[in-house]
């Protein structure tokens, strides 16, 4: 589901007129034509939903889904995703310990556009690194980020880490996906090509390599490096499944 597909962001236009948008035919904004004789579409509302559709491709053009993701509810960010797929930023942490104020942060991994970033406490791991990183990217997509990763961040290294995010644990949890990413990964045959490993385990691997054991590390990088990864296909089948939950549903009269 594209952003264009989406009526959600107008002032006034809630989830049932928008299936009634979509019901009608009107699946796409440019094919609302005025949306006369649709229960909830008035004369104010078809000039907002007139006003938003200009001001959404002006900024859609210039690549601006910020205008967006402040328009929709949090549980529906996730239709940014196929617009800016190729500029999301996955996002995973490790730690030690679950206090920002009292941990340290030992590693940050970063998957965008194929491509994957490491970076490691007292090497590479610094505020600029983070920020730069996050600048590049259209879209944040972590799992417990909102309540974890990005905090953490922000405490210890003071980012602005504003951009529009997509946490896919509670997209799961509406599409009855629950419980942990490993598990959620399991049980959607999504490959870890790793043993098992837990977030005690990567406290116990920092500590390892503090100590001189550099293969430690090596793990450690190799389970927050997977965890970032596997966001990009969890997020795939989540984004399809929800489209075919929301839309989809909407036009075979089952939403």
């Amino acid at each position: 589901m594209r952003i264009e597909n989406s009526f959600l962001p107008v002032r006034g236009v809630g989830e049932a007129t928008e299936r009634r948008l979509w019901a009608n035919g009107i699946t796409h904004w440019d094919e609302f034509d005025g949306g006369d004789g649709i229960d909830g579409v008035g004369p104010t509302t078809a000039e907002r939903i007139e006003r938003f559709i200009e001001e959404g491709w002006t900024h859609l053009d210039r690549g601006n889904v910020d205008f967006f993701a402040d328009a929709l509810p949090s549980s529906s960010r996730w239709r940014l995703y196929e617009n800016v797929g190729e500029e999301a930023c996955f996002l995973d942490i490790e730690t030690t310990g679950l206090d920002a104020t009292r941990n340290d942060v030992t590693t940050v991994s970063v998957h965008r556009g194929g491509e994957t970033k490491t970076f490691v406490k007292d090497r590479d791991l610094t505020s600029d690194r983070l920020q730069a990183e996050l600048d590049e990217a259209s879209l944040l997509v972590t799992f417990n980020g909102a309540r974890f990763d990005v905090p953490f961040l922000e405490t210890c290294y003071d980012v602005d880490a504003s951009l529009p995010h997509v946490d896919l644990m509670y997209c799961c949890k509406s599409i009855d996906l629950d419980g942990g990413l490993k598990r959620i990964e399991r049980e959607l045959g999504i490959d870890r090509g790793m043993p098992d490993l837990t977030g005690r385990d990567a406290v116990r691997l920092w500590y390892e390599y503090e100590r001189g054991d550099e293969s430690a590390l090596e793990t450690l990088i190799e389970y927050n490096r997977a965890d970032t990864e596997n966001m990009k296909p969890l997020m795939d089948i989540v984004a399809e499944r929800l489209h075919e939950r929301v839309f989809e549903a909407a036009l075979n009269g089952d939403g």
